[in-house]
């Protein structure tokens, strides 16, 4: 048996990021240092046809200084999915904000926009959409709740490069959206984020923040005019997100079909269901995701667990966010929740080749048989 580990996710570098790398660290430096920054910024906003980015350290860095520059604080309410990472939650509990975290949808495992409308209350600011995975929310749904009650609807595109939702890139139809280039990342740049926005105004305000205060144009030196932050991204790391920005049709694409090989291979019989494509969307598929019907009597944890024995990072769903520690340890919300016991990501690495992907699929099979 070839015991050979499969990674889960890696990136794929080229001659491409480590010419563009090189020259960063060789050329990238004083009147140069934003060079590759700039760039950056101008590409990625080409690729989503969007008039304004800014990149962060994160897509946690981009989330924060959207959130600080819509002024949301003490007193107010943000309504997220509870199906997320913390990462998504954590910038509105450090501005003080409340989160208001509510059920996601069995098929796309987006936010529920009719828990969205019931969970509005006259402290609610913004709804934050996550597309979880590459999954696309409901975007015109939750475009209207936002629109009827006077609020800010916020896309965290972190997991979804690719992802499209009626021909436009996903990100670009609220207030603003953020992207993460975490190295697990369909384009990755080590660290990394990006705020889009479509509004000049709110970009102007963003901007100044994300440079400690400082307002673009400012002629007097080391002259904050209010109390910024500090998430910019290096030019090494630009560099990387430039090249990987060139080949992200690519990039795309082959995840696209690690996804349709799996799904072609397991045929999402009665046991399994995957990732979902409503029409009118374009799944970015980051994350090729398995759910075991509850007749099958798997678990996240045996599938992980098996996975691991056979060599092959596996991952489970995200816990519910209110379940965790920093919440109060709660159920979850009911759909969250059930989700979360029986749900795998699956690996899908650039570089998979098709033994790999069998192997996986084989032993997901094994597993459910052995489970019968």
């Amino acid at each position: 048996m070839n015991t050979e580990r499969i990674a889960l996710s890696r990136p794929s570098i080229t001659a491409l990021e480590l010419s563009c790398m090189a020259d960063a660290a060789a050329n990238g430096w004083g009147e140069h240092c934003y060079d590759y920054i700039e760039q950056f910024q101008r590409t990625f906003q080409q690729a989503l046809n969007v008039p304004y980015a800014i990149t962060a350290s994160s897509c946690t860095g981009a989330l924060h200084m959207g959130l600080a520059a819509l002024e949301i604080g003490a007193g107010d309410e943000v309504i997220l999915a509870d199906s997320n990472w913390i990462a998504t939650v954590a910038p509105v509990v450090h501005l003080g904000a409340q989160p208001v975290f509510v059920d996601i949808l069995a098929d796309t495992w987006c936010i529920d926009p009719d828990g969205v409308e019931t969970a509005i209350t006259p402290r609610t600011r913004a709804i934050i959409a996550t597309h979880l995975y590459g999954s696309v929310c409901a975007l015109a749904r939750l475009q209207q709740i936002a629109d009827r009650h006077g609020l800010v609807l916020i896309e965290d595109a972190a997991e979804a490069i690719g992802s499209e939702y009626q021909g436009q890139a996903v990100g670009t139809f609220g207030r603003f959206g953020c992207f993460s280039f975490h190295g697990s990342k369909t384009i990755c740049t080590g660290e990394g984020g990006m705020l889009v926005t479509r509004d000049a105004d709110f970009y102007d305000k963003v901007l100044t923040l994300s440079n400690h205060g400082r307002r673009k144009g400012q002629q007097r030196q080391f002259w904050p005019e209010v109390i910024g932050f500090k998430y910019k991204m290096s030019n090494l790391q630009a560099a990387l997100g430039c090249a990987q920005t060139q080949r992200m049709a690519e990039l795309v694409e082959r995840k696209r079909q690690i996804l349709a090989a799996y799904r072609l291979l397991l045929q999402e019989s009665d046991g399994v269901k995957m990732n979902v494509e409503h029409p009118g969307t374009r799944i970015g598929a980051w994350m090729p995701t398995l759910v075991f019907s509850p007749q099958t009597g798997m678990t996240a944890r045996r599938m992980v667990d098996e996975f691991q024995s056979r060599s092959i990072d596996g991952r489970v769903f995200f816990h519910p966010l209110s379940s965790l520690p920093s919440f109060g340890l709660q159920a979850g919300q009911p759909v969250a929740a059930d989700i979360a016991r029986r749900a795998v990501n699956l690996p899908s690495f650039h570089d998979m080749t098709d033994a790999q992907i069998e192997r996986v699929t084989q032993t997901v099979k094994a597993a459910l048989h052995a489970g019968c």
